[in-house]
């Protein structure tokens, strides 16, 4: 796994995570900026999923196959599900929804490192 990519996923994670943490505290709705935004990192994950199975393939890496690919498709659906959830409920806790969602990537990028063997 590539770690500058492991550092630019979680920077965008951290970043989106302040601001829907910021309209939490401001008691305002996601926006569709901030769904953009999500899509930017789902495009970084399936980047990243891309080089994982190609470093994988080439043999660069020696992890347990189903436990890897469990985070990776896990992490790959948790923002599409949360962006949907945000979509619909028009409140501040659609802000609550992004903000958790982004950590709980962050936080699954971290445990993808360390299964790598990277951390």
């Amino acid at each position: 796994m590539l770690v500058p990519l492991f550092w630019l996923v979680v920077a965008t994670c951290a970043a989106l995570a302040a601001w829907a943490g910021w309209f939490v505290v401001r008691d305002r709705a996601v926006v569709l900026r901030q769904l953009w935004a999500g899509a930017v990192v789902e495009g970084l994950l399936v980047l990243q999923a891309v080089v994982a199975a190609v470093l994988l393939v080439t043999g660069a890496g020696d992890v347990d196959g189903a436990l890897f690919w469990g985070y990776v498709v896990t992490q790959l659906i948790v923002l599409p599900i949360a962006a949907a959830w945000a979509f619909a409920e028009r409140t501040r806790w659609s802000s609550v929804v992004l903000l958790v969602a982004t950590l709980t990537v962050a936080f699954l990028e971290y445990r993808l490192l360390q299964i790598w063997g990277a951390a």
